[in-house]
């Protein structure tokens, strides 16, 4: 009474504050039914909404501040203002003002058109139309009219104007079905379902008009799948959470109307809640490319300061002399002449920034934008990455990352429904302490592969998909009373709910392992037939059964587990519970020993083999206690502050005592692809950390069949400790062990363990030298430890241990600690992450890491909603990354470095030819080309290099995945790069005005006609610029379409069209200069040799590097034109994928996804969605070549380093291949010598089958190699194809 009392007086007085407008928080809000002139004293807001961000008045000056924020658009404007400044500037301010209008018009009218869209969206949706009761009457209002309090109909197939306590509905029970497709992506219908007490109401709107309940609530908030609230009606109090509320935008679907009173309206309602600005990722290009702007902005500042002192200098020394011919402006002091001079030079700074603007570019932005855009395109329309089955397509949903996917050094991935395929069946079991499943040889008792699944022909109620192959568990249901109680159990506690669709039985399960558990039930003859709030009915061997339904105690990440709590027909109430065996062991009675440790041992048994696993318990309750403890249940479900932690305690106090019936395992196979892709992936030099639910065990199952984890492994590090000092300790073993290998492997990757960068062995060139991907350690770590590992103490330790190894395995981990672990590595490496999901519990790290991908998969659609790019298979991730991700850094740097060059050579000759014009800011070139040389002349050629080029073709891009190598090391454009393209520009400007001058010095033509004025140079120089730059852009070039032809030799062509008509039909300042130049032989022997001089040394470099310091895109890029001079493919080689039997753990193996349940809502008759049990499939390949065993390494055993098989000296060649491997006889058990010094026997391996490898050759070979880089060895076998370094994919 005291906690109400003071509740009430804490809202009266938030009223009386938002009365008087003192208060903009609330901390809970007040409603009441049908009563406006109560809820207008809160100033709630109302339904109208606005995404919009212009009104026709504001658009203009709102779109300029905006576009003005960004530094190159302002730089620009205040460079066009210097411009209007007569004695300042020399260019017309034309020259800033058409391309900085051009660049502002286009991105305002996309903003325009984007906000446009939004208009007619508000538009459309605030017009909608909703029948509210007024005075007891239904009325038509349009939504923004409804208020906080109204009482709203609903029909069929209408959408839900705002966010509503359901009243009533048409349907039995007080249930309603809505879709939330607007919400959360997910088409399939979820159900909902009011108070018994106000169902009753039915549609009789007197008694509905007259309803007066009074609502306590949160306030307003972005959680879609919570809400705790109270309602006082009739001088009593109900609970109200998330299943009787109806969110804005969803869609009434078979229900043919229900009533609701709105508890948030407008921009309060949980969808807009969610519609804020997503967090705007930048790449790490765009971060560089500000750098080398400022960095511009700098030497054009530098410039302008030479030019300044040197015309002080010259106007002192020469130019006060000749003022009679240069007459100074009247604004210049004429006396003394140092003065005047002084001034001059002043000015002359701010005419030189002018003038030079041009080095800054401003179309820039524009440019990197349309080229982003059109590779957006390019990846939705890859066919490549369609998945047929689902019709789905790859989907670029953010234009701004394309070039990161080229440079992803880290990939986070979730497990079950990303690697797997999330489709489960019912595979083991262990009823009784007997374990069922395996089908046994009858002749040597030996398990063996089922052929034929059991026959259920005799349930009437089977279903024909379902397959089991062990017939002794059919015949033990028959009779065991145990198999009856396990069965009844999978068929009673769930939140499943059936459906009759064309006179079958169907289930509507949002979880696909609840929904195979509750398939097994059915075929064993345990048939869930139909629910009701209060009652579940099965039918078990033909017999109807009617559970009452008492209480159902949900899922949650705590405490991992469910039950429900039924009383059967023989009048006695039973607790049914199913959770995870590490949970539901520690509430088991003592006694019974013997069957627990037999469950425990088929636990681990089905772990090993990569299966889910869920322990089930029953408990027999008292009716005297059970009262009590619903009476206290029902208090604690009506408070709103602390309901969760009340409820749990309640929960943790009923299920204690309980008795062990056993276990399930359910296999979730993997994804089509998945081995090759994350086995092509790590040759790219990406490391893969899978973040999971899963049990320890089942995880590095899974890591071996994905080939996450390889034989060839030096060693696996598990770290479980249970305190921070354990998990410190056995993190400082693993570093101890990685920096003893690190010192006697010096091909092995650089190991620096004070939190350095690690780096690959290769220089820029990427010569043949290869290292062995698959050799190194992998990390292990569950949650508990991870807590710890996370903390700031050991946080760097960790990370260095884990960045160091070529795998990384977090089990057990919650939503949270998987975007720590994400971000943990974005705050300390200067890497790009790379976060890959498919369920609502991956939305936190997808949304952390720098790109995101979401997968279209079992569990909704809540990751590809936040994600940055969607697939609809993890396989096509290489594709993406490889091919798409490749490509566009590529482009992307060719396209900088270019844009850069031609920039710096053009206007550096208004620098070379202020030594000849006194630095009087005299242009060389016709101002009119000044504004259109970027806009017109060379903005199409350099679009369609950003665009299409590549330099291998996609099947070798994927059948070489160390060529994305570059990517992550950022080889193609840094601050190096950018260097050499200025000094390229700089040297190119040199020349192409220093040819000119002096070939055009004292120059004339045969006619007499003196050709050495300033504009006949200044067409010269401007003509042979266009044709160099187009030259250079077509050595860049490596792959040629009908574009690019058009766009480089059009440009030419258009750069003559343009000048004539702009000359003589407009009537330009240089009219007749070019034609009188290109009437001179002169000029045609300055363009040639200004050509050569230029391009024989680009010519002459690059194919010095080509020939003896090739890189891998090189020789792929040669074995490419040799296929396609031979017309014919080349021979695909294949690397094996290393194998590995199961493991035998030494734990279960299951795994919990991390989402909230929904089982409250049971008693209203209604499946809420449960997301995917973590569980993996079973590891079964073939075993490499290489027989380095990699043995599972605890560190908290204190155990040492396993040893490693001696590798043989020299460096490996990457040029030839040779198979190598024993094609019969089997392997013989090996053994492996342990840290104490007891031999291991290894389990025995199947027959090796022949693999490609490389060889291993001398310094003096390799050498040699260098030497003929094009004496690439042919494999007569595989029809002459040049062999290349062990890149292959698999």
């Amino acid at each position: 009474m005291e906690g109400k009392k003071q509740n009430k007086k804490r809202g009266n007085e938030i009223g009386m504050t938002l009365v008087a407008q003192q208060c903009v928080f609330e901390n809970e809000r007040r409603i009441r039914a049908n009563d406006a002139a109560y809820n207008l004293q809160f100033n709630y807001s109302n339904n109208y909404i606005q995404t919009s961000k212009y009104t026709l008045l504001s658009f203009v000056p709102v779109n300029l501040i905006e576009q003005f924020q960004r530094l190159a658009n302002f730089y620009f404007l205040c460079l066009l203002v210097l411009q209007f400044i007569p004695f300042i500037s020399s260019l017309t301010p034309v020259t800033t003002a058409v391309p900085l209008i051009g660049v502002l018009l286009l991105t305002a009218i996309k903003d325009a058109y984007d906000d446009f869209q939004r208009h007619r969206s508000d538009s459309q949706v605030n017009n909608r139309k909703s029948h509210v009761l007024r005075n007891g009457k239904s009325v038509e209002e349009r939504w923004h009219k409804v208020q906080v309090g109204d009482i709203i109909r609903m029909e069929n197939d209408q959408f839900i104007a705002a966010d509503l306590l359901l009243l009533t509905t048409s349907e039995p029970n007080g249930l309603c079905y809505i879709e939330t497709a607007e919400l959360d992506g997910e088409t399939n219908l979820k159900c909902r379902q009011c108070l018994m007490e106000t169902a009753e109401m039915g549609q009789n709107e007197a008694r509905i008009g007259s309803f007066n309940g009074e609502i306590i609530c949160e306030p307003p908030n972005n959680h879609l799948n919570k809400f705790d609230g109270r309602l006082t009606w009739n001088g009593k109090q109900y609970s109200l959470d998330n299943e009787k509320i109806l969110l804005r935008g969803c869609v009434l679907r078979n229900t043919q109307w229900c009533y609701g009173v709105v508890i948030f309206a407008g921009r309060d309602t949980k969808l807009m809640q969610n519609s804020g600005k997503t967090k705007f990722k930048r790449t790490s290009i765009d971060r560089l490319l500000n750098f080398i702007i400022l960095g511009i902005v700098f030497f054009l500042l530098s410039m302008c300061l030479f030019c300044t002192i040197a015309c002080g200098v010259w106007e002192t020394v020469t130019g006060q002399y000749f003022r009679s011919y240069l007459p100074w402006d009247p604004l210049i002091p004429a006396e003394p002449p140092a003065a005047g001079s002084t001034v001059i030079a002043l000015l002359i700074f701010f005419s030189y920034a002018i003038v030079l603007n041009t080095v800054v570019p401003i179309s820039l932005y524009v440019s990197v934008e349309v080229i982003r855009l059109a590779q957006s395109f390019l990846i939705n329309w890859d066919q490549q990455m369609y998945y047929e089955k689902s019709q789905t397509p790859a989907k670029a949903r953010t234009t701004t990352l394309n070039e990161e996917l080229g440079q992803i050094e880290y990939i986070f991935s979730d497990k079950t429904g990303t690697l797997t395929q999330n489709i489960m069946s019912f595979n083991k079991c262990s009823i009784g302490g007997t374990c069922y499943g395996d089908v046994y040889d009858s002749s040597n008792g030996e398990v063996i592969d089922p052929n034929e699944p059991v026959d259920f022909s005799f349930n009437p109620l089977h279903e024909q998909a379902f397959k089991f192959y062990d017939q002794t568990l059919v015949d033990s249901n028959r009779e065991d009373p145990t198999c009856h109680e396990f069965f009844r159990l999978l068929a009673l506690c769930h939140t499943v709910m059936p459906d009759e669709k064309n006179g079958k039985l169907e289930y509507q399960a949002q979880s696909p392992d609840e929904g195979a558990l509750v398939s097994a039930a059915r075929n064993f003859g345990f048939v869930f037939k139909a629910r009701t709030p209060d009652s579940i009915t099965i039918e078990v061997m033909g017999k109807t059964e009617v559970y009452e339904l008492l209480c159902i105690l949900d899922f949650n990440n705590v405490r991992k587990r469910m039950s429900v709590i039924l009383r059967g027909p023989n009048g006695k109430i039973r607790l049914y519970c199913k959770g995870a065996d590490s949970i539901v062991y520690d509430h088991l009675q003592s006694g019974n020993d013997d069957m627990k440790n037999k469950t425990q041992e088929h636990l681990n048994k089905f772990a090993g083999e990569g299966l889910r696993t869920l322990c089930l318990a029953i408990r027999d309750v008292d009716e005297a206690y059970f009262e009590d403890w619903k009476e206290r249940h029902h208090e604690a479900s009506v408070t709103i502050k602390s309901r969760e932690e009340r409820l749990d305690k309640l929960y943790e106090e009923i299920e204690q005592n309980l008795t062990l019936l056993g276990a399930t395992a359910i296999e979730d196979k993997l994804q089509d692809g998945v081995p090759q892709t994350i086995a092509n992936l790590a040759i790219a030099g990406i490391k893969i950390w899978v973040l999971t639910g899963d049990k320890q065990e089942t995880a590095i199952n899974i890591g071996y069949s994905c080939q996450l984890l390889t034989d060839d492994m030096v060693d696996i590090f598990i770290v479980d400790g249970q305190n921070v000092e354990d998990v410190e300790l056995q993190l400082v073993k693993c570093r101890e062990s990685l920096r003893g290998y690190a010192r006697t492997h010096d091909r092995g990757y650089s190991s620096h363990i004070a939190g350095e960068m690690e780096d690959m062995p290769c220089g820029p060139g990427l010569s043949g030298i290869d290292e062995d991907c698959n050799t190194g350690y992998a990390l292990v770590i569950n949650g508990h430890s991870l807590v710890y590992a996370l903390q700031t103490k050991l946080e760097k330790l960790f990370l260095d241990v884990g960045t160091q190894c070529k795998a990384v395995i977090c089990c057990r981990v919650t939503p949270l600690q998987k975007a720590m672990v994400v971000d943990l590595v974005k705050k300390y490496k200067q890497a790009v992450t790379l976060s890959i999901g498919d369920g609502a519990n991956d939305v936190s790290m997808i949304k952390t890491a720098h790109i995101g991908v979401g997968i279209s998969g079992q569990e909704g659609m809540q990751a590809v909603l936040a994600s940055d790019y969607s697939i609809a298979q993890f396989r096509y991730l290489e594709r993406l990354l490889l091919v798409h991700g490749r490509w566009s850094y590529l482009r992307m740097a060719k396209f900088l470095r270019y844009f850069f060059y031609k920039n710096f050579a053009f206007t550096l000759c208004h620098f070379w030819f202020a030594f000849f014009c006194g630095f009087s800011a005299q242009t060389v070139f016709d101002p009119m080309f000044i504004s259109v040389y970027n806009l017109f002349y060379t903005s199409l050629p350099v679009l369609a290099l950003g665009i299409f080029d590549q330099d291998v073709n996609d099947v070798n891009s994927l059948k070489y995945p160390k060529l994305f190598t570059p990517g992550h090391l950022n080889l193609l454009f840094n601050k190096g790069e950018f260097f050499k393209s200025a000094m390229h520009g700089c040297i190119t400007s040199c020349v192409l005005f220093f040819i000119p001058y002096g070939a055009y010095f004292y120059g004339a033509s045969q006619q007499g006609h003196t050709t050495s004025d300033h504009q006949l140079i200044g067409s010269v120089v401007a003509t042979i610029l266009v044709v160099v730059v187009t030259v250079q852009i077509a050595l860049d070039t490596a792959y040629w379409t009908v574009f690019n032809h058009i766009t480089i030799w059009g440009s030419l062509v258009w750069y003559f069209a343009l000048q004539y008509f702009y000359n003589f039909v407009i009537g330009g300042s240089y009219v007749g200069s070019l034609t009188k130049a290109m009437g001179e032989a002169t000029f045609w022997f300055t363009l040639v040799l200004s050509i050569v001089i230029l391009m024989i040394p680009v010519v002459a470099w690059r194919f010095y590097f080509v020939d003896v310091h090739p890189t891998l895109s090189d020789r792929v890029r040669l074995k490419q034109r040799l296929s396609a001079i031979r017309a014919h493919k080349s021979q695909d080689f294949m690397r094996t994928p290393s194998a590995r039997r199961s493991r035998r753990s030494l734990r279960s193996g299951y795994a919990f996804a991390h989402q909230e349940g929904f089982g409250k809502l049971i008693t209203s008759g209604k499946i809420m969605r449960k997301t995917g049990l973590n569980f993996g499939s079973k590891a079964s390949s073939n075993n490499a070549a290489n027989n380095n065993s990699g043995s599972l390494h605890n560190v908290s055993s204190g155990g040492g380093l396993a040893s490693t098989s001696d590798q043989p000296d020299g460096p490996v060649s990457g040029i030839s291949y040779h198979p190598t491997g024993e094609t019969n006889g089997s392997m013989q058990p090996s053994t492996r010598q342990s840290q104490n010094g007891s031999s291991v026997q290894q389990q025995q391996r199947p027959p090796v089958v022949p693999v490609v490898a490389y060889s291993r050759t001398s310094n003096s070979n390799s050498r040699q190699r260098l030497q003929d880089p094009y004496a690439i060895t042919v494999d007569l076998e595989s029809g002459g194809d040049p062999a290349l370094p062990n890149t292959m994919s698999t």
